[in-house]
């Protein structure tokens, strides 16, 4: 399988791009939140998803800046930690995923990484009868706020290194 790439309307005039593999009867979908300095060409997050397209499941690697603002965050760090912005990115996902052919009855699952974590948390406490599952690999979901963390209810799992605390 070779992901399609897609793009996520925000408005009339901003997208967001990302790779979506599909495979014939998908188990379910898997929407990845990258965090800062990172795209859709994340080879960790590539690696995981491609095992889980090999499990069934359809994965949809998202930028959550547009080229524009990836291009300026590189400089500034302006929006890398803008939780608001890259939230509601995911949630624009979300709502893409619940309207695409194939997927729209599956159950999604958020893959956060860094700052896509809170990203996803965040994004899932808004929307809680969409998302049945969140993960945040490496992730910084102490960036989401307290309110969104009680308001989640996808049950979380949380990988981090060995060493951190």
């Amino acid at each position: 399988m070779h992901p399609n790439e897609i793009r996520v309307r925000l408005d009339d005039s901003t997208a967001i791009a990302g790779a979506l593999e599909l495979p014939a009867s998908p188990r379910g979908v898997i929407v990845f939140a990258h965090g800062s300095g990172s795209s859709r060409f994340s080879r960790r997050n590539q690696l995981v998803a491609s095992s889980l397209a090999r499990a069934g499941f359809a994965t949809l690697l998202l930028d959550l800046l547009t080229v524009e603002e990836a291009r300026a965050d590189a400089f500034t760090a302006q929006h890398r930690f803008d939780i608001a912005l890259l939230s509601e990115r995911v949630a624009a996902a979300i709502e893409w995923v619940k309207r695409a052919p194939g997927m729209a009855d599956l159950d999604v699952g958020l893959f956060g990484a860094s700052t896509g974590a809170a990203a996803a948390i965040v994004a899932a406490a808004a929307r809680p009868h969409a998302v049945a599952a969140i993960v945040s690999r490496g992730g910084r979901p102490d960036l989401a706020t307290a309110a969104a963390l009680d308001a989640v209810r996808a049950p979380p799992l949380l990988v981090v290194g060995g060493h951190d605390p």
